[in-house]
Formats: structure tokens, C-alpha cells, sequence
């Protein structure tokens, strides 16, 4: 039920203080309403709100903003694909240039081979190892001429015997070796024969 001058008076009330209830009354209803009406006006502005939003998302990704981080994304995936590929690289060749099988060159034989040469024109297979690994072994032993190494693995080379297969002009060597012997053996050879180291 209302609340009115007639309802107050049906209670009592006496008449002076019913304008006073009314006004309070009148009063704490119109805050309530006041309230009620701020309230109101914020909820219907969240559907806005949420509108302004979604604007705002579509337009920083039609600003470029979502693509340009995505790209960032992308590039520094590839940069680091790209070190990780080139590290793969200097590996294979530092051990091909090592390698008595391969370049064989001195500590800074590849120490340049590694700063000057052309890792984009380098490919590996799928073990990690480089593809025409020889004719590229060749080519560095080339260039790094005054860094190339003996290679071992193919054995000393032997001088050039004499002819007959003696290792000396003569046998002095051995006539010596033998009067040596025989000297300690059964004392002093003759001077003289060809055969017991003694000098004609």
C-alpha cells in the first residue's frame, strides 16, 4: 500500500507530522529511484562497452599490429633455425678439415678455412656430414696450400734403393762389423783377403 496523507491520518497521526513523514518518505524514495536509475544506465552500457571492445580488437589487427608480431614470432624462429643450421655447418667442416681423410690442414689452416669460407654454398645430408665432402676437401687443400699437412695415411715414402738392393756404395759397413767380431772372437785377422774387413 501507498504511502499517503490519507492512510496516515486513517492511523492517528497527527496532522502536522504527516507533511514531515511524507517529505522523508518522498525524499528516500527518490534516492532509491536515483540509485536504481545509475544502476540501470551501467548495465545497458556493457553491451556498448563490449562492442568497443571487439572494435578495438578488429582494429589493431587491421592496424598491422597482430601481424607484425606475428612476424616478429616467425623471424626470430628462423634466426634461431638459422644459427643452429650454421653451428651444424662449422662442426662438419672444422672435422673435415681436421680429418687426415679429409683437408688435413694445420690449427690455423682451419682457423681461416672456418672465418673465409661460403656456408651458404655448404650442404649437409641427413647424418650431418657434408655432401661432396671430398671434391670440397681438395679444393680447401688448394686454397690453404701453405697449411696443408702431410697426409699419413698414405704411407712414408721410401727412398730410392741402389741398385742390386744395397743400401751403400760398398760393403764396408759390414766388413767391419764382421773383422769386429772375429777380432773379439779369435783376435786379429790377417792384413790381408777381401773377405774379413781387413784394407788392401
Amino acid at each position: 500500500m501507498a504511502l499517503s496523507r490519507k492512510f496516515l491520518a486513517a492511523l492517528g497521526i497527527e496532522e502536522s507530522k504527516i507533511e514531515s513523514i511524507i517529505d522523508a518518505h518522498t525524499e528516500t524514495v527518490d534516492a532509491l529511484k536515483k540509485e536504481r536509475d545509475g544502476y540501470k544506465a551501467e548495465a545497458d552500457k556493457i553491451p556498448d562497452l563490449q562492442k568497443d571492445l571487439e572494435k578495438a580488437k578488429a582494429a589493431a589487427k587491421d592496424s598491422g599490429e597482430f601481424d607484425k608480431l606475428k612476424k616478429e614470432y616467425e623471424d626470430f624462429k628462423a634466426e634461431v633455425a638459422n644459427k643452429e643450421a650454421l653451428a651444424n655447418k662449422k662442426a662438419a667442416l672444422k672435422k673435415l678439415c681436421e680429418s687426415k681423410e679429409g683437408a688435413y690442414l694445420s690449427e690455423t689452416g682451419v682457423a681461416k678455412a672456418l672465418k673465409y669460407s661460403d656456408f651458404d654454398k655448404i650442404e649437409l645430408d641427413e647424418k650431418g656430414e657434408i655432401k661432396d665432402a671430398k671434391e670440397l676437401a681438395k679444393s680447401l687443400r688448394e686454397e690453404w696450400k701453405e697449411h696443408a699437412q702431410s697426409d699419413f695415411q698414405k704411407g712414408a715414402k721410401t727412398p730410392n734403393p741402389p741398385a742390386g738392393g744395397s743400401t751403400g756404395s760398398d760393403y764396408s759397413d759390414i766388413r767391419k762389423m764382421t773383422a769386429g767380431w772375429h777380432a773379439a772372437k779369435y783376435g786379429e785377422a790377417p792384413k790381408s783377403g777381401s773377405d774379413n774387413g781387413a784394407q788392401n
